[in-house]
């Protein structure tokens, strides 16, 4: 079981200063899943337990001179802390700009190792940065778990393959700092929080408790996958008697779920996608949030980036 490779400048840049501190926010634990053409950070995949989480990316994105082998197809999978990753990265960075004339002037190496810790008689598996500096090469070992099994690497991969699956209607939000003002209001008032999504492009927020109900409505928002027009008669009620005529008609859904989830799945602004699109999965099986990367300079969609969230549902909801 082997893996090496160089991080490139672009790769620094995304995992230090955008996915990594958004990935620390969303669960102290992750795991790091290796193939031949990706390099993916899932949270909650195996355990089932909080936000489901999948940020994927292109083996080209982040490396040059890619190079894994494993008897399981040349796929690895660990556990491993992303705060001390992250710490291990930066930290490797600063040097490599320190000694050299930017932040991948002397290469940053990054590889699977085995090493006998002190006090030990067991050697231990670490994820290993090294850097290159002016006289002599700093080396910072991250600690992770011991790679996962056969049988727990295709868990990982089916939990990850019925994780792709999209919801049949997608509102787009282009606007994340509005939904994150809403959040930042109604996380002091209750727990539950009540989500609508209308295939006419409407999304519905509403959080109630025995003396106070704070909504929140978008309307025409961009929507992707099966939509429908505005009845004309519905234009003039009210965003709840809308919302709710839809759900008798088929054309929207509604689920339940925690402000403290919805609250969380919000800092992956961090990343800083450019959009993020809203669906609920069919049944009312759970809440994803699909963030989407334009490339740099233009309005066309970074295929070498994804990264969405699966938010638990709490009340089953209506469809």
């Amino acid at each position: 079981m082997k893996f090496k490779a160089f991080l490139t400048e672009n790769g620094v840049n995304l995992l230090e200063k955008r996915f990594l501190p958004a990935l620390d926010r969303m669960g102290k634990i992750c795991h790091l899943y290796l193939t031949r053409d990706h390099a993916i950070f899932l949270h909650n995949l195996l355990n089932g337990d909080g936000i489901q989480s999948v940020a994927q990316f292109r083996r080209e994105a982040l490396f040059d001179d890619y190079r894994i082998s494993s008897q399981n197809e040349d796929r690895i999978a660990f556990a491993v802390d992303v705060s001390l990753l992250h710490r291990a990265l930066r930290s490797s960075v600063s040097i490599c700009t320190e000694f050299g004339s930017g932040p991948t002037a002397n290469r940053l190496h990054i590889k699977l190792v085995k090493k006998l810790p002190a006090n030990s008689s067991q050697p231990m598996p670490f994820l290993t940065f090294e850097t290159k500096g002016f006289k002599s090469a700093v080396i910072q070992d991250v600690p992770i778990s011991k790679p996962l099994s056969r049988a727990h690497l295709l868990e990982l991969q089916t939990a990850l393959d019925a994780a792709q699956d999209l919801p049949p209607t997608l509102v787009q939000v282009p606007d994340l700092n509005q939904l994150q003002s809403f959040v930042d209001r109604m996380k002091h008032i209750g727990e539950l929080l009540n989500v609508s999504i209308t295939k006419y492009g409407e999304l519905h927020m509403q959080i109630s408790t025995t003396f106070i109900t704070l909504g929140a409505e978008f309307r025409q928002l961009l929507v992707i996958g099966e939509q429908a027009d505005a009845p004309v008669e519905d234009r003039n009620l009210s965003a709840q008697a809308r919302s709710s005529r839809a759900i008798l008609r088929g054309d929207a859904q509604s689920v339940q779920v925690s402000v403290k989830h919805f609250a969380k799945s919000l800092c992956y602004h961090l990343a800083k996608p450019d959009c993020a699109f809203y669906g609920i999965a069919p049944q009312g099986a759970c809440l994803t949030v699909i963030f989407q990367f334009f490339i740099p300079g233009s309005r066309q969609m970074d295929k070498s980036i994804s990264l969405h969230c699966r938010l638990p549902v709490l009340d089953p909801g209506s469809s």
